[in-house]
């Protein structure tokens, strides 16, 4: 009953927000900064599965929100431009959002699990460089895409294909790669834009459940396993944990979390109408670490503060550099570099902080979990003499 009381309040909630948040908050840069917090939070509480409880080092979860991000998009525009067009409506995301987030969550999950089944068997670093070589080929395939090089590989690949499969499967591969736009993005497939349907409702509501999501897997058995092997692999292995299993399917439970996130980037209401690769580089990747280490690894509330800490402070450093008084530092020293300045002060703000509370802001703790309550301090034992008949444990305990 507690349970379905907490469901129907967030419903409640959210579905007030997506028709009285424009009221609320009429500066739409505002809305679009407090919707990337809450997307932010699924993306840091989706690598916190894999980084935080399994206790592996992916650096390459862009790639996930983006091939999410692309699908959705996809997924999306078609779905509006046989609905006929026109302004996206409520009534019309509770058909089209559903699918996209399915959808982006289902191929992502199986990037995720053809890139972690072999992978997975690696460890530290070199899991690192995987996952990071899995997103910059993601992303420099989509950014270097055109229709030059689609005809060369098609040619090229009908040659190899001599038995009439290969050929015209890896060909349709290629146009599908081209179709979406190259470094200029994807904006549908009439050029007018991705149709922005991912109200308040879906943005909170999906960081809501993903939050909820997150908390049953780090307090179930599933979790403890995961935290197990994160300590200790061999003594885990040892009591009938099986690695390679919990670990491939982490991986793919956060792929799929990360392509959800790329789902609701993409087709935000506020947003961007264009995906494109370069939104996608390491520095998402390493953005969404940072949120996970900060909050704290393995804590679910940990890295949803992380992502709203992270979206915040990037989003003060880009006011900062705005101002006029840096803009009139551009003016006196014409060699400094603003984005330069950024990232230094991003990374004074990650030092200090490292500094502070090098476990993270809440360490493997949670905001709202339950003090376990300590029983009565057991009685001293005797010294010398005989126990009485109530002391003296019955035979086989």
């Amino acid at each position: 009953m507690r349970s379905l009381l907490f469901a129907a309040v967030a419903i409640g909630v959210v579905l007030a927000l997506d028709f009285t948040l424009d009221t609320l908050v009429p500066d739409s840069s505002i809305r679009q900064l407090l919707m990337l917090a809450a997307v932010n939070v699924l993306v840091a509480m989706s690598l916190n599965v894999i980084n935080g409880m399994a206790g592996q080092f992916s650096i390459g979860h862009a790639g996930f929100v983006g091939i999410g991000a692309y699908t959705s998009a996809v997924v999306a525009s078609n779905m509006h431009a046989h609905a006929g067009g026109g302004d996206p409506t409520f009534v019309g995301s509770l058909s089209v959002v559903p699918v996209c987030l399915l959808t982006s969550g289902a191929v992502a999950g199986l990037f995720g699990l053809l890139v972690g089944l072999p992978s997975l068997r690696l460890r530290g670093d070199y899991l690192a460089i995987v996952t990071l070589g899995f997103a910059e080929i993601f992303r420099l395939l989509v950014a270097t895409a055109s229709i030059a090089q689609e005809e060369t590989f098609g040619a090229a690949w009908s040659k190899i294909g001599k038995d009439g499969v290969v050929g015209p499967f890896f060909h349709s591969i290629s146009v599908a790669i081209t179709s979406l736009g190259g470094q200029n993005g994807y904006m549908g497939p009439t050029q007018a834009g991705v149709p922005l349907y991912a109200g308040p409702f879906w943005v909170f509501g999906m960081a809501t459940l993903g939050f909820v999501v997150a908390w049953r897997i780090k307090f179930s058995g599933w979790g403890r396993a995961l935290r197990a092997l994160r300590e200790d692999e061999i003594a885990a292995a040892a009591v009938g944990v099986d690695p390679t299993r919990y670990k491939v399917t982490s991986f793919v439970l956060s792929a799929v979390g990360g392509g959800m996130a790329g789902g609701l980037l993409a087709i935000m209401r506020d947003g961007t109408p264009v995906v494109q690769p370069d939104s996608y580089t390491f520095q998402f990747s390493f953005d969404a670490i940072t949120m996970v280490i900060l909050g704290g690894s393995g804590s679910v509330s940990g890295a949803a503060i992380g992502g709203v800490f992270v979206t915040f402070t990037l989003k003060a450093i880009e006011l900062a550099q705005g101002s006029d008084l840096v803009q009139s530092l551009r003016t006196t020293a014409p060699w400094l570099d603003l984005n330069a300045l950024r990232m230094i002060l991003y990374a004074v703000v990650l030092v200090a902080l490292m500094i502070l509370r090098p476990e993270g802001l809440l360490g493997e703790r949670e905001l709202f979990q339950k003090k376990t309550k300590k029983g009565p301090p057991s009685p001293p034992a005797k010294v010398g003499g005989s126990a009485s008949p109530s002391e003296v444990a019955p035979v086989g305990a």
